[in-house]
């Protein structure tokens, strides 16, 4: 968001949220911030007020990058099977390809010497992939259409699956090529 001279409030004024005769907790960090914000304004800075509203999900990809999904959307769809996800993760690599999203089961392998995974490490993990800025709505719309309902269907077969498949390990990705969504699984 790029702002101008213009745009810049004359006075800030601090939020009103807590009763009549009681500071708020932050009252000194808040108004140490509002005389930073008004010293730049003094200055012709920018205000550093302006950066700390920013995300931290923002904060951790570029700006030509946007992940298409949010946890909101992801918990609407799973809802009581969310219980079961150990772990979801919001990519930030540009290495995805035309992945959109992932889910994995990890199983209760012996990767060294006898040695398994503990068990609260066994289940479901879903990755978020970053998909281009500008076509993050569409994307967005055609997993929340398509592939969450998918994605939902893939953990309650995973829950419900039998021994043998839950023994190894299983990775399902959607990819979403020219507006067509794909998914498979690539175990």
């Amino acid at each position: 968001m790029n702002l101008t001279e213009a745009q810049l409030p004359e006075r800030i004024e601090p939020p009103t949220m807590v009763e009549p005769g009681s500071a708020p907790p932050c009252a000194d960090s808040a108004r140490a911030l509002l005389e930073q914000a008004a010293k730049t304004r003094e200055n012709r800075q920018w205000p550093s007020v302006i950066l700390l509203a920013m995300s931290a999900r923002n904060r951790r990809l570029p700006r030509h990058r946007a992940w298409p999904l949010t946890t909101t959307d992801i918990n609407g769809c799973l809802g009581p099977y969310l219980s079961r996800v150990k772990d979801l993760r919001f990519v930030t690599g540009h290495g995805s390809g035309t992945i959109v999203l992932g889910a994995q089961w990890l199983a209760p392998n012996p990767r060294n010497y006898g040695r398994g995974i503990h068990p609260d490490m066994v289940g479901v993990y879903i990755d978020v992939h970053p998909v281009d800025a500008t076509e993050r709505a569409a994307t967005r719309a055609v997993l929340q259409e398509h592939a969450l309902p998918q994605l939902r269907e893939w953990i309650t077969q995973a829950i419900a699956a039998d021994e043998t498949w839950q023994l190894t390990d299983h990775q399902h990705y959607w990819r979403l090529t020219d507006g067509h969504l794909t998914h498979r699984d690539e175990s």
